[in-house]
């Protein structure tokens, strides 16, 4: 099994409500950094503590998402995108509509050959989706 893990910069949490939003996603996990016992190896200061430690979403029947806060400034990569296979059309546009609020269109949602809807955002934290439904 593969899931993709998203690093975020202070914005885990927010990013994670809004895929759950999207998606109708069921929240499995979020532990923060205050959660973790004290650590003299590994010090929290006490703005991070409510940043994410890790966190585990499942946006549809068979596919998670994980992600955590850090403190590298992550560049987003063009070389990886999230693909969504849905089964509905209706939940793929009320997810695409939630996810293209603020991001970037690569490409429109939209019949093709090979799916009935089809298409590519990036959202506006850096992370990019492709949407197919069969």
């Amino acid at each position: 099994m593969i899931k993709p893990y998203l690093m975020f910069k202070r914005e885990c949490a927010e990013a994670f409500k809004m895929y759950q939003e999207a998606f109708d996603g069921e929240m499995i996990a979020m532990q923060k950094y205050g959660d973790m016992p004290p650590n003299l190896e590994f010090p929290v200061a006490e703005d991070d503590k409510n940043l994410v430690l890790h966190a585990q979403l499942k946006l549809t029947e068979s596919g998670s998402i994980l992600g955590s806060d850090g403190k590298r400034d992550y560049q987003d990569s063009g070389k990886v995108s999230i693909s969504v296979e849905l089964d509905s059309e209706d939940r793929a546009k009320k997810a695409w509509n939630i996810l293209k609020d603020g991001g970037t269109i690569h490409m429109d949602l939209q019949p093709t050959f090979f799916a009935k809807l089809h298409g590519s955002v990036k959202d506006k934290y850096g992370v990019t989706w492709m949407f197919t439904v069969n």
